[in-house]
């Protein structure tokens, strides 16, 4: 560790002992986290961060929740559209956008999928037409995280259908609370409903809600998909957020900010993040193994074996970049990309093995609380169904973020270089474009 970040830590120390009270309400804890600079330390100092390297901004909120203290406000707000909106918006829209986020008054949602635009996100057709200072938006989105507690979305839309598509597409934050915004619930084959579809008609946002400039959404939208992938990648870690829900939809603002911490003070265990869930899987199946026998069957340890070492190249991985990142070099080429093909590989084989380890019982699921109690107690071990959950799962991450035959396709032709597939969707005018759906 540098001299500079055991002062930053030490500063962190003092500050926590300072200022944590667990009597305070999550929205005055968050507050003085966010203003601080501690809710998401690498951001830049005009964004309310402290302009610190990712590891050790993750550390930083390791070491809040090892101190007993909430973590800083979770979601795709702290996630996305900060890091988004500091890097492409103008100052008075990171003050006005930026510090709601990291004190947690307001969660936001990703308005990017479509229907007919999901791998070829760049064919989306919701339109906002302008109206003096207002946009009036009309389309669907789908496969919305978190639109049922969002405040704010991230929204691009079609602009303009006389240039090629890539050009006429517009980035806005848009309020989520109007009429127009209707939010329906995806459920998966979990049983949960992680994702929804969102319905735009005659919504409206703003002239000063553009971000990055009119018509250059596609450059901001692949700002906001380069976090995505680096934070839904394997060996991401965790930034150990908060149990609290960010905004003001799911009302834990004005509850104790005590009452969110684990009693034992430290990080849930697998943490926030999909690399803790990956880590946290492979113990899981570990354990189970080791419980029932099937840790003897050699073909099951290789896999093990192969997990772990998965995992561990994707940690390393994702240190060899920060320390580039810190040294203020280029990051790995495709090294997001990577990350995210290789989660999507981890799961899968995490899927097989633990599959394999408990047999006939994963053919049994349970999707909602209280099936869960019933399938517990017939089968002696409510960790059964985390194993058929993660394998019921394991297909999205595949999915979502760009597929994985998206990431292929950015490795082959912006790192490796080779030829594009042959298309005129780049000079040709959005409108005279065959379209998807």
């Amino acid at each position: 560790m540098t001299d500079t970040a055991t002062d930053v830590f030490t500063e962190l120390q003092a500050w926590l002992e300072q200022n944590w009270d667990p009597d305070l309400t999550v929205a005055e804890w968050w507050e003085r986290l966010g203003l601080a600079g501690w809710s998401a330390p690498s951001l830049p100092e005009n964004a309310y961060g402290r302009a610190l390297p990712r590891a050790d901004a993750v550390r930083v909120q390791q070491t809040i929740a090892e101190n007993g203290a909430l973590g800083a406000p979770g979601g795709l707000g702290l996630l996305l559209a900060a890091p988004t909106i500091a890097t492409h918006g103008t100052q008075e829209q990171i003050d006005l956008y930026v510090r709601d986020i990291v004190t947690g008054q307001k969660a936001w949602c990703q308005l990017f999928s479509e229907p007919g635009a999901g791998s070829d996100l760049a064919g989306l057709n919701t339109k906002a037409i302008q109206d003096g200072e207002e946009w009036i938006v009309n389309g669907q989105k789908v496969w919305t995280s978190g639109g049922q507690v969002a405040d704010l979305g991230m929204l691009i839309a079609r602009t303009d259908v006389d240039v090629p598509k890539h050009q006429g597409i517009t980035y806005f934050a848009m309020n989520m609370h109007q009429p127009g915004v209707d939010i329906r619930p995806l459920r998966e084959i979990t049983g949960h409903a992680m994702f929804n579809e969102v319905f735009l008609t005659d919504a409206v946002t703003h002239t000063d809600a553009v971000i990055g400039g009119l018509n250059n959404g596609w450059a901001v939208a692949n700002t906001t998909l380069a976090f995505e992938r680096a934070g839904l990648g394997a060996g991401g870690g965790s930034a150990a957020a908060g149990m609290a829900t960010p905004g003001t939809v799911a009302g834990h603002l004005e509850r104790r900010a005590g009452d969110f911490v684990s009693s034992g003070g430290g990080r849930r265990r697998g943490g926030g993040g999909p690399g803790g869930m990956l880590g946290g899987a492979g113990t899981l199946i570990t354990e189970l193994a080791k419980a029932n026998g099937a840790i003897a069957d050699p073909v099951i340890r290789q896999d093990l074996m192969r997990l772990h070492t998965l995992n561990e190249i994707a940690k390393y991985m994702n240190q060899r970049s920060r320390a580039l990142r810190t040294a203020g070099q280029p990051d790995i080429p495709g090294g997001p990309n990577i990350a995210k093909l290789s989660m999507s590989h981890i799961l899968r084989l995490s899927r097989e093995t633990g599959l394999r380890i408990i047999g006939a019982y994963g053919t049994l699921h349970a999707y909602d609380d209280d099936a869960r109690k019933v399938l517990d107690a017939a089968t002696g071990n409510p960790f059964f169904g985390a194993v058929t959950g993660l394998a019921l799962y394991s297909p999205g991450p595949s999915i979502y973020g760009g597929t994985d035959e998206v990431q292929h396709n950015i490795i082959g032709e912006r790192v490796l270089g080779l030829p594009k597939e042959p298309n005129n969707d780049r000079v040709t005018p959005f409108k005279d474009l065959p379209k998807n759906g």
